[in-house]
């Protein structure tokens, strides 16, 4: 009997299956709850999946493949050290709605949806980074990467994350990401296949994409 496990991190809960591959069957399962708001520690995701593992008793040596889906648009902002900057801010927190006018104003309509596919809407992440710009620019320079909610989780999980707390420590490069979730960033050349170099005029560049 071969096993695979996916983990769905959304705004509310994060779940756990493990299913037989030959019948489907659920093996079992675990869940355990985010906190609510749209501004969230993403270490409160991190204890949440460590929850919802152990309640689904863990991977184990029986479980041959995992894969994780999770809440698109969020922003992580993380310091060279791997560190969390300041609180997420969730596809749902529209107080970015200024900076999309802002940068549909400077860079048009028409060529951001060429670029990237979309007209940037405050669930965006280029809008969250460019409202941190603009409100928080005490928190610019320590920037080392900006991370999507799903792909952070990703990262912590293949070991990956702050000295002391993950085994193989605060490796920025190797934090992935799919073009699913990079479309809905704002900073993904969808017609290219790229990150724009300079995404945001004088935000860092976005790590992971």
């Amino acid at each position: 009997m071969a096993l695979v496990a996916g983990v769905d991190s959304s705004t509310q809960s994060c779940k756990v299956v493990v299913v037989d591959t030959g019948t489907g069957a659920e093996v079992r399962t675990g869940r355990a709850l985010h906190p609510e708001g749209t501004e969230v520690d993403p270490g409160a995701w991190w204890k949440a999946l460590l929850s919802a593992l152990d309640a689904a008793d863990g991977l184990g040596d029986d479980v041959d493949g995992l894969a994780v889906a999770g809440q698109q648009h969020g922003m992580v902002l993380l310091d060279r050290d791997g560190r969390i900057l300041r609180d997420a801010l969730l596809w749902n927190d529209t107080r970015s709605a200024g900076a999309a006018r802002d940068l549909i104003g400077e860079l048009g309509v028409d060529g951001l949806v060429e670029r990237t596919g979309s007209a940037p809407v405050a669930s965006f992440t280029s809008t969250k980074v460019r409202w941190v710009r603009d409100a928080e620019p005490d928190v610019v320079p320590a920037i080392a990467a900006v991370a999507l909610p799903h792909d952070w989780l990703t990262w912590r999980l293949r070991g990956f994350g702050p000295e002391g707390e993950a085994p193989l420590g605060p490796v920025l490069e190797e934090l992935v990401t799919d073009r699913s979730d990079a479309s809905g960033t704002g900073y993904w050349e969808s017609c290219r296949g790229r990150v724009r170099s300079r995404p945001l005029r004088g935000h860092p560049r976005p790590s992971g994409t």
